[in-house]
């Protein structure tokens, strides 16, 4: 796909939320059914995930790990994004990897220490592409890649989340 195809592509949508502004507002949503042992099964859309205990916390390994797949969806919003803003820009990225590592206290979510957060303490995003970009198309897109991505912006300025359990 080239920038006038992306503009085509997303014109009509942007000029319909600029006339609607509510019809922007879309609910997204996730459901996973409680598994056998400790474990849930995520329907992705395209496959089922089962996710259960990182080996750290007395998982085997063989199940998806939460903590994984918040990172692995930082990657995929922030892959998917800056794609999207080089290809606006008319910047060509031949290839590349995005990378995203965080650091977890397990003694936090296993009740260990009360003064170990639960949580990542630290995340670092990092991307290693193949371009003849300039220097300062570069930072456009690094600018732009941040701004635009949901899942980055979700971690760097958090959301409000609201909880109910019903039996």
């Amino acid at each position: 796909m080239n920038a006038e195809e992306l503009k085509n592509l997303q014109a009509p949508l942007k000029e319909q939320y600029r006339e609607r502004p509510e019809s922007a507002m879309i609910t997204l949503k996730a459901q996973g059914e409680i598994g056998q042992g400790i474990s849930c099964k995520v329907e992705t859309g395209k496959a089922l995930i089962e996710a259960g205990l990182h080996p750290a916390t007395g998982g085997d390994g063989m199940l998806a790990c939460s903590g994984d797949m918040l990172l692995e969806a930082l990657v995929a919003c922030a892959g998917v994004t800056l794609r999207a803003v080089s290809t606006a820009i008319g910047v060509d990225i031949t290839g590349g990897t995005v990378k995203a590592e965080g650091d977890l206290d397990f003694r936090g979510t296993l009740g260990v220490s009360k003064e170990a957060a639960v949580g990542f303490k630290t995340i670092r995003l990092s991307f290693s592409l193949q371009s003849n970009a300039s220097e300062e198309q570069m930072q456009t897109i690094a600018k732009l890649t941040e701004r635009y991505c949901v899942v980055y912006q979700t971690l760097v300025k958090g959301a409000q989340v609201e909880t109910e359990f019903t039996c």
